[in-house]
């Protein structure tokens, strides 16, 4: 089965209170748009966004987006079913189409793929139930379960609202079914719009049957305003933490730990409050990571700590580890086997290797540190001249004394020592010791006479 997806984004969104399109709001550090669309790639299919307010923002954040996605602009706000209509063009007759709506980021792939299975006689709708159903367009079934109506609450019997399924608005449906349907949508209502919810009755009297698809109340709940985004937000935090537990990872507190990426982890790892994890995390067996961390596109061996209040983002830290605390490792830092990174240590594409040590208050960036090598504290490699970054080259079982400069390009060789306070321009072969400090000047009685 084809399937192409029309996402409905049109909307200013005006209780957001925001210059951007509501559908670029973000929740767990991805916007609902592209949250949306992540989960149609998934699914393998063609997408169509149907733009409107803000469209310049919107398309300009699409460029980011990877897959097959199509856009067209609705002129004229005239409702739900006209967006449809507006996007229809980039449909084929041999195409099943979905409606999706980019303020509704939550829904999930199996639910979606259950609806999509359904429709396969030409129409299913994604229904919830509601405990206070008041305000929503309920669904009317017939004995065998199959979509007769929505019927809104202003139009409904005494009857019909004790209903508690409502429609979500999305929906799955042969392409030609619905090309047909759109036709016959009018806008006699107050609002003078086209309703999409109009289309149950309009495919039911042509003898189709629709079939209704529950999902959970949670993952078909959109946003309007910063509260109810921030109620999503809660929802997605709680969801991806119990995905979490559900791996067998230990949280000190699932309300406390935000996950806005994937997560593949070993066992009897355990993560403290306040942790970010972001993009692609890869956790070995027995990782420990403490509270206020930040982790973005890392992978972490077995048996290592991360100390609180780190930051590590594109960093690979291998096996038996401790990281930080407040440690920053940046993009392509390789941290090997047994190798520590303490309290104000900064990295950036640099490699430390087995064993290594950088304990306190340095910078490395541009750099290949040696197996066991010591780097005391307040080194840093000077790897920027103002135009070009140069490399330094450390050796195997090296000590870089407190305080040391190493300006790059340079290196120094194996079992090979920088004494402290060192300003080191030239290569330091294997063994030696380099020493390049000012002369130290002492007056006696200097004091004296100054006073």
């Amino acid at each position: 089965m084809k399937i192409h997806t029309i996402i409905l984004a049109a909307g200013a969104g005006s209780r957001m209170k925001s210059n951007k399109a509501k559908v670029l709001q973000t929740i767990g550090g991805m916007s609902m748009l592209q949250r949306v669309l992540r989960t149609t790639a998934n699914l393998h299919s063609k997408s169509t966004v149907v733009l409107g307010h803000d469209k310049d923002g919107v398309l300009k954040h699409l460029q980011n987006i990877e897959g097959d996605v199509s856009t067209v602009i609705q002129t004229n706000q005239l409702g739900t079913a006209d967006a449809v209509k507006s996007a229809m063009s980039h449909t084929s007759k041999d195409e099943t189409v979905l409606v999706l709506y980019g303020d509704v980021p939550l829904v999930s792939e199996d639910s979606l793929r259950e609806l999509i299975k359904k429709s396969k006689d030409g129409f299913s709708i994604l229904t919830t139930s509601l405990d206070n159903p008041f305000g929503y367009g309920r669904v009317v079934t017939n004995a065998d379960n199959i979509a007769q109506a929505i019927v809104e609450e202003k139009d409904a019997t005494a009857d019909i609202k004790l209903i508690k399924e409502i429609f979500t608005g999305i929906l799955c449906i042969n392409q030609e079914l619905l090309e047909a349907g759109l036709q016959e949508v009018t806008n006699d209502n107050a609002a003078q719009e086209f309703y999409l919810t109009d289309l149950v009755k309009i495919i039911s009297a042509k003898g189709i049957n629709i079939i209704p698809v529950t999902a959970n109340n949670d993952e078909v709940r959109g946003a309007n305003s910063k509260s109810e985004l921030e109620a999503l937000e809660s929802i997605l935090r709680n969801m991806n933490a119990q995905d979490l537990l559900d791996k067998g990872i230990t949280l000190a507190d699932k309300s406390r730990t935000d996950v806005r990426g994937s997560v593949d982890a070993g066992n009897d790892c355990s993560i403290d409050i306040n942790v970010i994890l972001e993009g692609n995390i890869k956790l070995g067996n027995g990782v420990s990571i403490g509270a206020n961390n930040y982790l973005k596109d890392v992978v972490i061996g077995d048996n290592t700590t991360i100390e609180p209040f780190s930051h590590l983002c594109n960093a690979k830290v291998g096996s038996q580890c401790s990281i930080g605390p407040y440690a920053r490792l940046r993009e392509g830092s390789v941290i090997e086997d047994g190798a520590k990174v303490g309290n104000f240590v900064e990295t950036k594409k640099t490699t430390l290797g087995k064993g290594a040590k950088a304990n306190h208050f340095t910078y490395l960036g541009d750099a290949e540190v040696g197996e066991n090598t010591n780097i005391g504290a307040g080194t840093i490699t000077c790897n920027y001249d103002g135009t070009n970054k140069h490399q330094t080259t450390i050796g195997s079982d090296s000590f870089i004394g407190t305080n040391s400069s190493l300006v790059a390009p340079v290196e120094i060789g194996n079992n090979a020592y920088v004494g402290a306070g060192s300003v080191i321009t030239k290569d330091v072969p294997d063994n030696a010791l380099a020493v390049g400090r000012g002369k130290q000047v002492i007056k006696e009685d200097w004091s004296k006479d100054k006073k």
